[in-house]
């Protein structure tokens, strides 16, 4: 039996207590316009307006702004590279002191950044914290957000030319630097229902999820002191929620393929605290004109192949994934292994202190064919991400 055949098999009760609580059409209940603590919950139906929507969000309390690519020099020289711009709300004071709003403790800022040599095998990485003022801030008209000398922003097209181009300056202190300038090549997606993306059973674990799923990346990367043109694709994320996990779950695994016949896979599977997965994890297939096809858990499978242990962190990760799911354009099973191109890829000064595992992989089909490329995000494997999101 195939294993999607399988995954349909749910046990009557199990189905029966789905169908109660509203899980297999993910509850209709209206969501509340704020959390406990002041801040906005995602509503279904958000008309989002850009460029503003590409800014800020500070009624929100968390934020991030995410990049992934896959970089080559012309001699065919690869690397990897993640940058994320994280904004993270302080808890609502009633009154603000006058302190406060001088230092900027409203608004807190944390930056990721990571280059992968694959050659070498060489992984870098850096993080940091500031507070908001002029060595962090985030605009909320259009994108542009800095810490420190990083920066991503919304910048203009060269006359004649229409849509849209970002720049992204990063590096890992004096070892690595890169400027890149990122043009989309697909319409942006929204992913979840209604302009939102439920994270758990809570209507408050949930998200708005704005992606360019495929971006033409061009520039420079300057690593150990050397400095190479690079062309490549990124992928884009931001996402703004005031709360992502739910009771029980302990962390999440997250993928984003890009294929070679111009398709996209973004997946996430919520993990919970027996290792089994939530009913709010989701799958995604972007078709090559930025259609969107959501699925639930019942329809994909996420499998573990072998384990990785970090000599750092003392974590033990899966050491790559198989995935299966239903092609919507044929109609068959479609199974692809997700395998890193270096196993130690794990950033681990990490979100809230918690290290987390995200690396530069391959797409390879079963027979061993490459198919394209992805980038995966493992959490919660050193410990749990309960209370920091």
């Amino acid at each position: 039996m195939r294993t999607l055949d399988r995954l349909r098999r749910i046990p009557a009760i199990w189905a029966l207590f789905l169908v109660l609580s509203g899980l297999l059409g993910h509850s209709h209940a209206a969501p509340p316009s704020h959390t406990a603590e002041g801040f906005a919950v995602p509503q279904p139906g958000t008309r989002f307006h850009f460029p503003r929507d590409h800014g800020s969000h500070p009624e929100f309390s968390l934020e991030w702004w995410y990049l992934t690519g896959h970089l080559f020099e012309t001699n065919g020289t690869r690397y990897g590279f993640q940058a994320t711009f994280f904004r993270r709300a302080s808890p609502r004071l009633t009154t603000p002191s006058a302190a406060t709003a001088a230092f900027g403790d409203e608004q807190v800022f944390l930056a990721h950044m990571a280059v992968l040599d694959v050659k070498s095998g060489r992984f870098l990485h850096q993080e940091r914290f500031n507070r908001e003022g002029w060595d962090a801030r985030a605009a909320t008209n259009t994108l542009a957000v800095h810490n420190g000398n990083w920066s991503l922003r919304l910048v203009e097209t060269p006359a004649g030319k229409s849509g849209l181009r970002f720049r992204l300056l990063g590096g890992i202190r004096a070892d690595a630097t890169f400027d890149l300038t990122l043009d989309p090549q697909k319409p942006l997606v929204v992913f979840g229902t209604n302009g939102v993306s439920r994270k758990a059973a809570e209507l408050t674990a949930a998200s708005h999820y704005l992606t360019f799923t495929r971006l033409s990346a061009r520039g420079e990367i300057s690593f150990e002191g050397q400095t190479r043109a690079v062309t490549g694709e990124a992928w884009m994320d931001h996402e703004y929620s005031s709360s992502q996990l739910g009771a029980g779950q302990v962390g999440w695994d997250w993928a984003c393929l890009q294929l070679r016949d111009g398709r996209e896979l973004m997946a996430y599977r919520m993990r919970r605290e027996d290792g089994s997965t939530d009913p709010f994890s989701t799958l995604a297939w972007v078709e090559r004109n930025g259609t969107v096809h959501h699925v639930g858990p019942t329809d994909f499978a996420w499998e573990p192949l072998g384990e990785w242990k970090s000599p750092k962190s003392g974590a033990t990760y899966p050491a790559k994934i198989r995935l299966t799911t239903r092609d919507p354009e044929t109609g068959r099973d479609f199974t692809v292994v997700v395998e890193p191109l270096v196993q130690a890829q794990e950033l681990t000064g990490a979100i809230g202190g918690i290290p987390y595992w995200e690396g530069a992989c391959r797409v390879m089909d079963l027979e061993g064919r490459e198919l394209g490329q992805a980038f995966l995000e493992m959490t919660g494997y050193a410990a749990s991400m309960q209370g920091r999101l």
